[in-house]
């Protein structure tokens, strides 16, 4: 899922060449114009840009002839530099624009210092990020068209290597353009996107008598007459930073920023900074209502909490430890940063929602559409979120600009939390990081398993932030206890778990949002909801999601067999409030309700609990003492390891398997369960919300 849509989208004609295209927010501000660059990538290189410029500008991004949706054609004249420069003339003719700023990448850069000099009327500013000026090592013909027994480092930029080998030339490549530790997921999507054009193609930007331009460089930069910025990081291995310090020369008047240590694409490494410095030099408005305080009168105190919308379950707790904070500081005032549902029911709850959470995009919908047949790879889900989580840390960094707070605290704001550790002086408040899980976890543990591989070098990643910067959070809070931690190591080479936490972490137990001892008498709860008292009462729910709408399913076929049994038990299946409860088919003695509030009463009334593997509720029914069965989501980690784990821990719930489990065998499990003795599991705390609120407080005060 994109952080954003297009707007408006095409294909148009243009030079004689299908040219695909993109618009993005409102045509009645000022338009940028995203130029792609080698036509090995397309235009999805600029996903962590288009958003956040989208907010303040009209953002057109389009592909080259030969990879994205544009057409593939082996026709010369697609290729040169002055006939992508009139793709997008032509592309801003299409959308009736006279003028725009211009951002290029590497061969992009070229393209657009070209735009520039030719079209000096129709450029405003340009941002140009390694442009390339095609100085790649080895591209003299000779060394392009020279066959060779075998290929190593940039002798693989040859023609025939590509032609045998395109994969191998790929990963070579991409290696060398995203060559920042840490840069898996720029790598493979870097990768991909290679692999939508072909290796004549490709050999067609290199050697091509078209690839002659209108005009040399020393005319270029002679004609340019708008502002430009160059951005190159200075360990660049594709075009090297002497390029664009030469251009500096040439041209002082251009604004240079040396991004260090960055490499050939820092607007998908550093998109921050990036985002930031082409903001500033193309005039970026300051949010549109900003506040300031003198210091010593700035009372009450103020927090930002961000809460994230995945599932349901982190709203109560963090309702539960605003509260309890409140107690603690009395005139405290809370800001919330949050998306729908969770923005909704703040709102119901009387919290203050931050406007700009209207500009957020909602990481619970992109993790429905991660999710099929009732499994969720929820690594991949994270991983494939990251210009969902980009976008939404540029919205955050707006928030806190616009207005000074005390305190941060974020509830599984992975974003907040990747993003200050990457650009560490944006801290300009204490911040406060809670969590329930710590340590991504692969399912294949196979030797060869790159999901391994990547989930360590994921972990590895964490960990050097938070050694490195340690004050970029004031507290790490698990929501649990260190025995609830799952007994493994970060990967190879890698920490124990458990170990690395009791140093980084301060454990506060699970954050249980009501007394389970004010529901001991099932009675009375069935009483006050409604529900009969001598008639076996099942309640199926999955939560916020919709990704265990199989689930319930199966339970409502599963239920004409229970009823054999159990000819007076009755089910409720809760759909959540992203399940449209009027799809589930009719069967006698199953009602189905929609989003239900306080839902615990609920599991505290039943006999027994039927529900997906999330912590949250898990937890809710070990408290309560209302035997349940789980259904972890396939290749969820969090769901299969750490939550599982847990219940182990607390010896609570039955878990089951949903692709192994029929109608049949859900059905005897059900009655088998019922009302099955709990009295040996352990004691939930009930006090993780107050722990949270007293090591918060000691900051704030």
């Amino acid at each position: 899922m994109r952080a954003v849509e297009p707007d408006r989208s095409g294909i148009s004609e243009i030079c004689g060449f299908q040219v695909a295209w993109e618009s993005f927010g409102s045509i009645e501000k000022p338009t940028i114009l995203f130029f792609p660059a080698w036509q090995l990538v397309h235009s999805r290189i600029w996903k962590l840009q288009v958003p956040f410029f989208a907010r303040d500008f009209h953002v057109v991004t389009f592909d080259s002839p030969g990879n994205g949706r544009s057409e593939r054609t082996l026709d010369d004249q697609a290729f040169g530099t002055d006939a992508v420069v009139d793709f997008g003339v032509g592309v801003l003719d299409e959308l009736e624009i006279e003028q725009a700023h211009l951002v290029g990448l590497s061969r992009g850069g070229e393209y657009g210092l070209w735009m520039a000099a030719r079209y000096p009327e129709r450029v405003l500013s340009g941002a140009f990020i390694g442009p390339s000026l095609r100085r790649v090592p080895g591209l003299s013909p000779e060394h392009f068209w020279t066959p060779r027994p075998s290929y190593e480092g940039w002798e693989k930029f040859n023609a025939h290597h590509w032609r045998a080998d395109f994969d191998d030339w790929l990963d070579f490549f991409m290696s060398k353009v995203a060559s920042e530790p840490h840069s898996t997921k720029q790598f493979d999507d870097l990768r991909s996107w290679g692999r939508e054009t072909t290796p004549e193609i490709v050999i067609k930007t290199v050697d091509n008598p078209a690839l002659a331009t209108e005009l040399s460089l020393n005319e270029v930069l002679e004609r340019i007459e708008c502002p430009v910025l160059l951005i190159h990081g200075t360990e660049d291995q594709i075009v090297p930073v002497s390029v664009s310090r030469e251009l500096v020369e040439k041209r002082p008047d251009f604004t240079f920023l040396e991004l260090q240590d960055s490499g050939h694409s820092p607007n998908a490494r550093d998109p921050v900074k990036v985002n930031q410095a082409i903001a500033s030099f193309f005039g970026r408005p300051d949010p549109a209502h900003r506040t300031w305080q003198r210091a010593m009168s700035r009372n009450p105190k103020r927090a930002l909490f961000i809460s994230s919308p995945i599932g349901l379950g982190h709203i109560p707790r963090d309702l539960a430890i605003a509260n309890q904070l409140r107690a603690l500081i009395p005139d405290l005032q809370i800001e919330w940063l949050a998306t729908h549902p969770i923005s909704q029911m703040l709102e119901d709850s009387g919290e203050c929602i931050h406007p700009l959470s209207a500009e957020l995009s909602n990481k619970t919908t992109h993790w429905e559409s991660m999710a099929d047949d009732f499994r969720l790879h929820c690594f991949y889900a994270f991983r494939e979120m990251d210009e969902i989580l980009a976008h939404n840390f540029m919205v955050f960094l707006d928030v806190v600009r616009q207005t000074h707070y005390d305190i941060w605290i974020g509830d599984e704001s992975w974003e907040v939390d990747h993003f200050l550790h990457e650009n560490p002086e944006l801290k300009t408040s204490p911040f406060v990081f809670m969590t329930d899980f710590v340590g991504y976890l692969p399912m294949d543990r196979s030797p060869e398993s790159r999901e391994a591989y990547l989930t360590a070098d994921y972990n590895a990643e964490i960990i050097q932030h938070i050694e490195r910067f340690p004050w970029v959070r004031d507290r790490s809070l698990y929501i649990g206890e260190f025995d609830d931690v799952v007994p493994e190591r970060f990967g190879p080479g890698l920490p124990v778990i458990r170990d690395w936490m009791e140093n980084h972490f301060t454990p506060i137990g699970p954050v249980v949002t009501f007394d389970p001892r004010e529901y001991q008498d099932r009675a009375r709860i069935r009483k006050k909801l409604g529900y009969a008292q001598e008639v076996p009462l099942i309640i199926a729910a999955v939560g916020g999601t919709a990704a265990g709408r199989l689930l319930l399913e199966k339970v409502v076929d599963s239920w004409p067999i229970v009823r054999e049994q159990l000819t007076d038990a009755e089910c409720v299946v809760i759909a959540g409030p992203r399940i449209n409860q009027s799809e589930f088919r009719a069967v006698d003695g199953v009602k189905v309700l929609g989003y239900v509030e306080r839902l615990y009463e609920h599991f505290a009334a039943a006999d027994l609990a039927v529900v997906q593997g999330g912590l949250t509720t898990a937890i809710e029914l070990t408290a309560l003492r209302t035997p349940f069965l789980y259904f972890p989501l396939r290749d969820h980690f969090e769901q299969q390891s750490h939550v599982a784990h847990r219940l182990d821990r607390y010896g609570a719930g039955v878990r089951m398997d949903f692709h192994e489990t029929t109608t049949e065998d859900l059905a005897g499990q059900i009655v088998n369960t019922l009302g099955a003795d709990t009295s040996s599991w352990r004691e939930v705390p009930s006090d993780g919300a107050l722990r949270a609120a007293r090591e918060i407080a000691r900051i704030l005060r």
